[in-house]
């Protein structure tokens, strides 16, 4: 079965549980690359919001 790319467990709108989940790593992980993507380069929470209307629920 093909992986999907979908919200995952909820702390804000999904996102970063869900590309954790498709990419087989750690939350917290994904959650920390998006707050430094935000800090060094100013697109973590453009990137972020796009996504939380672009990913399909589970």
């Amino acid at each position: 079965m093909a992986k999907r790319l979908v919200k995952g467990e909820k702390k804000l709108f999904g996102v970063c549980s869900g590309l954790a989940n498709y990419f087989d790593i750690d939350p917290t992980i994904m959650r920390i690359i998006f707050i430094a993507a935000f800090l060094f380069f100013g697109t973590g929470l453009l990137l972020y919001i796009i996504m939380a209307f672009v990913m399909p629920e589970r």
